[in-house]
């Protein structure tokens, strides 16, 4: 399965979108579009903690115990990890302090979640908050296969299109953009370090065996589970693919 999406992973590693942020105001574009990835990669983890754990009252014992073990372990690291102080935050509360810290629009996000939270609507929170049409396909397709409810699925696209991507993607975002910028990206600079650091060497291992207990010996599930992460693969490609247009426009107008 890994040899088969290799070709799709390598293309996101490879993205030309890297090679055009060049300065401070094409930094603010991508995180403005990547924060909805930020988000929606924790209600796919809260989604598979809900389906594998029991997280509600009376408790019961749920599932495999191992697996049990996989997703809190996972969790607790994504969900209350520290920042560069040793605070407690979420990965998602750290990169809203990273865009702050250099300039990136947060009111749309902020709008985002404050209309979802009200309506539970995304179609209403996106059209609200004016969310980019690709930023809003990513999330719609995480949010359908949160849908299926189909926890080897859901595993797989998490694992395949997240947490084993996630080292590789970020090597290549700060080799090709940190040396451009000043000390105004201290906190996005820990926040990728911390990601290669904490997936590659630890979360993407646990992520892979959870897949794998899920899916077990059956064929079907994991023909279906390549599928789908041969999907939530594209599906990031086509969220670069949105950054770097904008990305390019935006320096064709300034021309």
């Amino acid at each position: 399965m890994q040899e088969k999406i290799e070709p799709l992973r390598q293309q996101i590693i490879n993205h030309k979108v890297y090679s055009v942020i060049n300065d401070v105001e094409d930094l603010q574009v991508f995180m403005q579009y990547h924060v909805y990835a930020v988000w929606d990669f924790m209600s796919l983890l809260k989604s598979l903690q809900n389906s594998l754990t029991c997280t509600s009252v009376p408790w019961f014992p749920k599932g495999s115990a191992e697996t049990r073990h996989l997703i809190n372990e996972i969790v607790a690291g994504e969900e209350s990890d520290v920042d560069m102080n040793g605070e407690r935050k979420s990965h998602f509360e750290i990169y809203l302090e990273a865009m702050n810290q250099c300039g990136a629009d947060t009111m749309q996000i902020e709008k985002f979640l404050s209309v979802l939270t009200k309506t539970g609507n995304l179609d209403q929170a996106f059209r609200d908050s004016g969310t980019p049409e690709k930023a809003r396909q990513f999330v719609n397709y995480t949010f359908d296969m949160i849908g299926t409810n189909k926890d080897y699925v859901q595993a797989a696209i998490f694992t395949f299109g997240r947490e084993d991507l996630i080292p590789g993607m970020f090597h290549a975002i700060i080799n090709d953009i940190h040396r451009n910028f000043p000390g105004s990206i201290s906190i996005f600079k820990y926040y990728l370090e911390r990601h290669i650091e904490v997936d590659g060497d630890h979360h993407s291992h646990l992520a892979l065996q959870m897949t794998s207990n899920l899916c077990g010996e059956n064929e079907e599930f994991w023909a279906e589970a390549e599928l789908e992460a041969s999907k939530s693969l594209q599906k990031r490609i086509e969220l670069w693919d949105g950054v770097y247009e904008e990305i390019t426009a935006r320096k064709a107008v300034l021309r």
